[in-house]
């Protein structure tokens, strides 16, 4: 989905905006994420995941071209972290299925 589209979507959606402000509005919250970012603060957008900066150390690394070896920058980077909820929607899960993984008592693993 690209951000015309997401504009699109709340300007069908929502209803009492006009394009442009549609196309305002979704600016103005992505640039609220990237200023919370920038302040090092994660963002938690509840029953959708998380957005968090992490700082990366530099270290050795080896280019892949030549094989010569090569230090990486320090830097930060983005990840995100899926709620339940979200997971839950993008892999849905009969009731029999569930029921029969609370009865074998299996947990939800780190991987997912």
């Amino acid at each position: 989905m690209t951000k015309a589209e997401i504009v699109q979507a709340l300007y069908s959606k929502v209803g009492g905006f006009s394009k442009k402000e549609s196309a305002d509005i979704v600016d103005l919250v992505f640039d609220m994420m990237k200023e919370t970012l920038g302040r090092g603060e994660k963002i938690k957008i509840s029953g959708f995941g998380n957005f968090v900066l992490r700082d990366k150390r530099q270290r050795p690394g080896r280019n892949p071209q030549t094989g010569d070896p090569i230090q990486i920058s320090e830097r930060r980077v983005l990840t995100f972290k899926a709620s339940q909820i979200l997971k839950l929607a993008l892999n849905p899960k009969t009731a029999e299925e569930l029921a029969a993984e609370a009865a074998a008592g299996v947990t939800a693993t780190a991987s997912e």
